[in-house]
């Protein structure tokens, strides 16, 4: 289930890749001079990407499992859809908080001066620790998929689901990887103009689901605590 809905999160957000991410597989370096080696280095490339994201899906769902045991999980699942839907339709609002947080601004300086430098070798090896760095760029739509895989309250489902997000982004990544520029950038950027409606779509089922209104896969109804039975001796 985990997969499948990472998947989708991916596919319907492949878009944003093409237009944030596409500039940095465009200017993918190649590995050798034979088409295998370049088909392959975009693959481990796009491999390297994925690893990040099933790395920080652990790291969301420990977090989220913490929230849940504590009691909170409905809380987590509204306050998180909620954090989307804002960053759908005010999307400066967080370019804005984040361009003001000192240590975002020199994690940001760290990628960027890594991937940089890792662009100019031409190795297998360089082109998958690009993949990894790219994984952390901020994203917006990577937030939307960590929100969905933090709201399983559970690692291996987190994981799961963050494996999903990036074999759905997988078909229109390595197409930009391998197509060069016959994508023309006004394409790519009209194509991030469908992201804001997808993450508001997430943000309102996750919402919904937080809210446990007893609909069936929208909003299920899940018990907030445990039924202990208690038995009386006489």
């Amino acid at each position: 289930m985990e997969l499948v809905a990472g998947f989708t999160v991916g596919i319907l957000g492949s878009a944003h890749c093409i237009g944030m991410c596409g500039p940095i597989a465009l200017v993918l370096p190649v590995a050798g001079r034979s088409g295998m080696r370049y088909v392959l280095g975009r693959v481990v490339y796009n491999v390297g990407r994925a690893v990040t994201y099933v790395a920080m899906g652990l790291v969301v769902g420990f977090l989220g499992r913490r929230i849940a045991i504590a009691g909170f999980q409905q809380t987590l699942t509204v306050a998180l859809g909620a954090a989307v839907l804002v960053a759908a339709l005010v999307p400066a609002a967080g370019a804005k908080l984040a361009a003001r947080w000192s240590p975002l601004r020199r994690f940001h300086q760290w990628l960027t001066t890594g991937l940089g430098a890792l662009l100019r070798r031409r190795s297998l090896s360089s082109l998958g620790l690009i993949g990894l760095l790219n994984g952390l760029l901020p994203c917006g739509l990577v937030y939307l998929a960590l929100a969905g895989a933090a709201a399983t309250a559970d690692e291996l489902r987190a994981m799961l689901f963050m494996a999903g997000f990036g074999a759905g982004t997988l078909p229109a990544m390595l197409a930009v990887s391998l197509a060069g520029s016959a994508i023309p950038a006004r394409w790519r950027h009209r194509l991030t103009r469908m992201v804001p409606a997808v993450m508001a779509i997430v943000g309102i089922l996750l919402i919904l689901r937080g809210l446990n209104l007893g609909i069936p896969m929208v909003s299920p109804k899940i018990s907030s605590a445990p039924t202990v039975e208690v038995e009386s001796c006489h």
